[in-house]
């Protein structure tokens, strides 16, 4: 005789989720308008920076308002892909975002600090991981994180013997952590899943939001 339990679920998930919080998603503390004018203004400093002249078009502004409306919206997406050709302002807005935060200085609510973004370049993740693994374990779980040109680092490296996934355990962790990350690659999805197999791919398709740039170079002009 099967015996008939009678369980309060709604009591129980919330139970559960006490013991093991969710975790709050990174917001800019301003309105969608005020965002993109602060990324406006951040891109601008940056092309200066570079001693390149400024000029935005309709794709920018188009990529900038999709970064103001993640970045001040309710989302079950805890990270970004800034996905395109070379030369079109990927790795650009996310140096902006960078120092954009810097200048902000947002309070962290559980410490002292200031929220900032490490950025760091794809294939400096498996030299670390190879060179200097206490940095490269340290790197996984910062708060938030850039990556630069995703796809471009070796996928496996060898030390003494042993077989390493720098990008991919990096991803997973962040992955399952729940960690702010911001990535930029020339990688299109399909290639992606094609250099990190289907479970990163489909990771990453849960994991973050996606922005095309479709324009072209500006490096050539």
């Amino acid at each position: 005789m099967v015996k008939k339990i009678k369980i309060d679920v709604e009591a129980l998930r919330k139970s559960l989720l006490q013991r093991r919080p969710m975790k709050e998603r990174f917001k800019l503390p301003m309105s969608e308008d005020e965002a993109y004018a602060h990324l406006l203004a951040a891109m601008m400093a940056e092309v200066a920076y570079r001693h390149r002249n400024f000029h935005t078009n309709d794709d920018m502004e188009k990529q900038l308002n999709e970064m103001a409306h993640w970045l001040t919206s309710p989302s079950s997406k805890f990270g970004m892909l800034l996905c395109g050709g070379c030369g079109n302002g990927k790795s650009t807005m996310l140096k902006a975002f960078q120092h954009l935060l810097n200048y902000l200085r947002i309070p962290k609510p559980y410490n002292d600090g200031t929220y900032g973004i490490q950025i760091v370049d794809a294939k400096y993740i498996a030299y670390l991981c190879k060179n200097n693994y206490m940095a490269y374990h340290k790197l996984i779980s910062v708060d938030m994180l850039g990556i630069d040109d995703l796809g471009t680092e070796p996928s496996e490296i060898m030390d003494y013997g042993n077989v390493y996934t720098p990008v991919i355990d990096l991803l997973t962790k962040r992955y399952e952590d729940q960690l702010f990350t911001v990535i930029t690659t020339n990688l299109t999805p399909q290639q992606i899943r094609e250099h990190y197999d289907d479970r990163i791919a489909d990771r990453l398709n849960e994991m973050v939001a996606k922005i095309v740039f479709k324009n072209g170079t500006y490096r050539s002009n």
